[in-house]
């Protein structure tokens, strides 16, 4: 006997029934280039690549999203969506009251249960009670979040708009060279100005920010195919020996770890 198919009640935000469930979720796809304007949600959100990759921009932080990865965004977060690539997705809104991880937005890794139970969520019929299959399913996705590790695939975005701005253009162009006297200049402000409040509005330098925004896009050219000399290059090193070294300083592992793995782990 044929399993019958299963069909995602949810396809759109618009159509969920919001309140009256703790979770409930929606699968969707965005087509390469799509934006999704700055908005918010009442709800927690909880967004699942299984395909393509996003960058999600909130007012704090810059982050990117690559396939198989979750992206937890509190409720009331204002956050800008572009995708690279075709993106195929799963949502879930989740009650504020029932599990709360903090104000700031957090991306992690996620686990062949993990994903599965957010996929076995989409099809819940609504309403449920918290007694009931669908009620525990719920609780041990929860459970099971909380022991997700925390990737760092972000950069901290600056308050004042002329040294965001500057942040904005060294995002749009991995390779550029320009030094610190020439953003200053770019910023309108002096050299000692900029650096003093670059540090403090990102807790970094410069520098050490342009490194791991290299970095972090590095890993998106990787998760999309590229090879690691390739990586290297799309991020503006001449050598790949010195591009793997940085890497793995930054995030441990050698980037032949993502190179090559855009299938589910």
């Amino acid at each position: 006997m044929t399993k019958e198919a299963r069909i995602v009640p949810f396809k759109r935000s618009a159509d969920l029934p919001l309140g009256a469930q703790p979770v409930v979720g929606l699968e969707d796809r965005y087509p390469s280039g799509f934006m999704d304007p700055l908005h918010a949600h009442e709800q927690c959100q909880l967004v699942l690549t299984l395909s393509g990759m996003m960058t999600v921009m909130t007012a704090h932080n810059s982050f990117i999203l690559p396939p198989f990865r979750a992206m937890w965004i509190p409720a009331s977060t204002h956050h800008q969506v572009t995708t690279r690539g075709t993106v195929h997705f799963h949502t879930l809104y989740i009650d504020n009251a029932l599990r709360q991880w903090g104000a700031n937005c957090r991306v992690f890794d996620t686990t062949p249960l993990v994903r599965a139970l957010v996929g076995e969520i989409l099809y819940f019929t609504h309403p449920y009670a918290p007694e009931s299959r669908e009620g525990r399913l719920t609780a041990l996705l929860l459970d099971e979040l909380d022991r997700m590790p925390e990737l760092k695939l972000q950069v901290t975005m600056p308050k004042d708009p002329r040294l965001a701005r500057i942040c904005k253009a060294i995002l749009s162009d991995a390779t550029e060279m320009h030094d610190l006297d020439h953003w200053a200049r770019e910023a309108a402000m002096g050299r000692r100005t900029f650096t003093r409040q670059f540090r403090e509005q990102t807790g970094t330098s410069l520098a050490a920010w342009r490194q791991q925004a290299r970095m972090v896009e590095a890993i998106a050219l990787l998760e999309q195919g590229a090879s690691v000399t390739e990586a290297a290059y799309g991020v503006g090193y001449d050598s790949p020996s010195a591009f793997s070294a940085v890497f793995r300083k930054i995030f441990g592992v050698a980037p032949s770890a993502y190179a090559g793995t855009r299938a589910a782990p």
